[in-house]
């Protein structure tokens, strides 16, 4: 049996998923407020934002939050035609709204536009210049100019005195995982986990900051580490597509026991619910000499309208009852599927079990119908079937007729051979005994 392959594509985990919102200055307390937070750093000699303008970017405010963009807008058309007289904190101020505007009415292409000349104006406060920064960042990531992403980054830790937080690396991972930088990549998002793992208050990364982990190596085809960042999915997140995927990916690295101990335990708990993941979980059971719960997963996933009664699924249960020796429910259900099957082999395995249960008639009839259909793997042990079944019923002429075919095969020849002799003995014995019978 082939390994089972991970059912999740690379497509499927790309980093997009991980874009967030950008976080800007949207009201005019919050500079105070990040200013206050950079009391212990060495300050800036920032002009003070003066009441007119101040005044006038309220009133933006105002319209902007009301959802009134062409009005928020005018209004800050109308404070930058007295640009000149402004200091750098209010014309900072002015750009800052503008984009908050456009980014609020999803025009990002002028979100970004405005806020690259927030940063170009100096001085202005360094906590508004980092936060700036950093929303141009994510705005880059959001455009798929992963360079200006990194760029702005860089700027931003320029100007940082402490430890670069988790989600600068994130960020850098992701801008790095989109321009197929994988090794770079890896080395970004391991970092931020690490940091963020190492938080005594916490301990736990974002879900999709492991999902872009994950993404980067399946990318660069670290089996092995996938599967310790979908144990920790499992672990911290408990959705039933990361205990498929751990399935999968134990199965990928060849660990076949932990991936049915996986696979069971998301069925006990309700997990398992595809037609396919289903029958990857029968195929499981069988691989690991189970064949009783592998056909009692199908039967159920049958009867539940997940999977169709078609040839594969019905094939595969009737070998599934056949491994666990339930003769009588594998004999209807390789009846059906030898119905849809063109070739013959459904219906030479049928003659075998039929021969192997002292159903000579059956046997015989489904022999010959394997032969009829052909495309067979060894023709010769249907007809041996024929010649054991009917020397059986001490049709011991057409046996030899039968066991005559089969010694024509070379899979079955040596076999077909010690029959002849056996049944040629027997119909001997068998003539003398009449003769003597009859005298």
């Amino acid at each position: 049996m082939k390994k089972l392959k991970l059912s999740f594509v690379a497509a499927a985990i790309m980093a997009s998923s991980l874009y967030t919102a950008p976080v800007f200055v949207s009201d005019l307390g919050g500079v105070a407020v990040a200013q206050e937070e950079k009391k212990e750093r060495k300050t800036r000699r920032v002009p003070t934002l003066r009441g007119k303008v101040y005044e006038q970017l309220a009133r933006a405010q105002k319209a902007g939050d009301a959802g009134n963009v062409e009005e928020a807008v005018a209004i800050l058309d109308e404070v930058q035609e007295k640009i000149d007289s402004m200091n750098s904190y209010e014309r900072a101020m002015m750009y800052n709204f503008y984009g908050f505007i456009y980014y609020n009415a999803e025009d990002y292409a002028k979100a970004f536009e405005s806020f690259k000349l927030v940063v170009e104006q100096s001085p202005i406060p360094e906590a508004f210049e980092q936060t700036t920064l950093f929303s141009l960042s994510q705005l880059s990531l959001m455009q798929q100019d992963y360079d200006a992403t990194i760029h702005y980054l860089e700027r931003w830790e320029a100007l940082q005195t402490g430890t670069i937080p988790a989600k600068n690396n994130v960020l850098k991972a992701q801008a790095m995982y989109q321009q197929k930088n994988y090794t770079k990549a890896a080395e970004y998002i391991e970092a931020a986990i690490v940091t963020q793992e190492a938080d005594p208050d916490d301990g736990i990364a974002d879900e999709n900051w492991y999902i872009l982990q994950r993404a980067i190596y399946y990318e660069l085809k670290r089996q092995k580490d996938v599967t310790s960042v979908l144990v920790k999915l499992v672990r911290y997140y408990d959705k039933p597509k990361y205990w498929i995927q751990l399935g999968g990916m134990y199965g990928e690295i060849g660990e076949e026991k932990k991936q049915l101990a996986v696979m069971e335990a998301a069925y006990q708990m309700g997990y398992v619910t595809s037609g396919q993941d289903l029958f990857n979980l029968a195929q499981l059971y069988y691989y690991h000499q189970v064949p009783f719960k592998a056909a009692d997963v199908m039967v159920k996933a049958m009867d539940d309208g997940l999977l169709e009664e078609n040839l594969r699924n019905l094939r595969f249960l009737s070998q599934c009852w056949a491994l666990a020796k339930e003769n009588d429910r594998a004999i209807p259900v390789m009846q059906a599927a030898a119905n849809l099957s063109e070739d013959g082999e459904l219906d030479a395995q049928l003659a075998q079990i039929f021969l192997n249960t002292d159903q000579w008639d059956k046997a015989i009839e489904s022999a010959k119908k394997a032969l009829e259909k052909g495309d067979l793997r060894s023709p010769g042990t249907a007809h041996l079937v024929i010649g054991m079944s009917l020397f059986s019923q001490k049709r011991f002429a057409e046996a030899l007729n039968a066991l005559a075919e089969a010694e024509k095969f070379k899979r079955t020849e040596k076999m077909a051979q010690q029959w002849l002799k056996y049944v040629t003995s027997e119909k001997t014995s068998h003539e003398v005994l009449q003769a003597e019978l009859s005298s």
